[in-house]
């Protein structure tokens, strides 16, 4: 019998993030957004960290609109300093005004998924990795997003985070190739 990718351990909340989200290719703006802030947040911890926290997070940045995050203030960043259910990083919270308002101006230039998706041509990588340890950190197009992201205002979003952000949005398939969701990933980019 196939295994998962061994990342995802036996946590029932990881493997159902595993098993329905990672890797399925995402191309909606505002998911996509969503997906690379919470991607900068996991900077220097794990991922079910962010992932036992997402729905904190999500109310405590309403919903993950850039359009009303790009116009918080130094009161929100405070607000938000406060909250126990999220990460509570001073940088990562202003990082994210930011980065919403960098998002707009992608959004409203070239959109934000085309200018992401750019960079792999449109279409998800597949790739073939047999184990954890054939799993690049970061590749020439996760260091090439990074990057123009940051040339556009982007902040906590190096050739890592980015990679992480692009094995989560199924630009690139990353599930090991004998696990199920490998082949099921797969489907979905054709």
């Amino acid at each position: 019998m196939a295994e998962r990718c061994e990342w995802c351990g036996s946590d029932p909340l990881y493997v159902a993030y595993h098993d329905t989200e990672w890797g399925v290719p995402d191309y909606d703006p505002r998911a996509l957004w969503e997906k690379l802030i919470l991607d900068g947040f996991q900077a220097g911890l794990s991922w079910i960290t962010i992932l036992r926290k997402r729905d904190a997070f999500r109310d405590a940045f309403e919903g993950f609109q850039p359009e009303h995050i790009a116009t918080w203030g130094p009161e929100d960043v405070e607000r938000l300093l406060q909250n126990p259910g999220i990460v509570r990083h001073r940088g990562k919270i202003e990082a994210t005004i930011g980065n919403a308002q960098a998002y707009l101006e992608i959004e409203a230039d070239t959109g934000f998924s085309p200018f992401l998706w750019s960079f792999l041509g449109g279409k998800p990588i597949q790739n073939h990795f047999a184990t954890m340890a054939d799993v690049p950190a970061e590749t020439p197009e996760s260091r090439a997003m990074s990057k123009a992201l940051k040339a556009r205002g982007f902040k906590f979003c190096g050739p890592t985070i980015v990679y992480a952000f692009m094995q989560a949005t199924g630009m690139v398939n990353d599930h090991l190739v004998g696990c199920p969701s490998h082949a099921n990933v797969a489907k979905l980019s054709s």
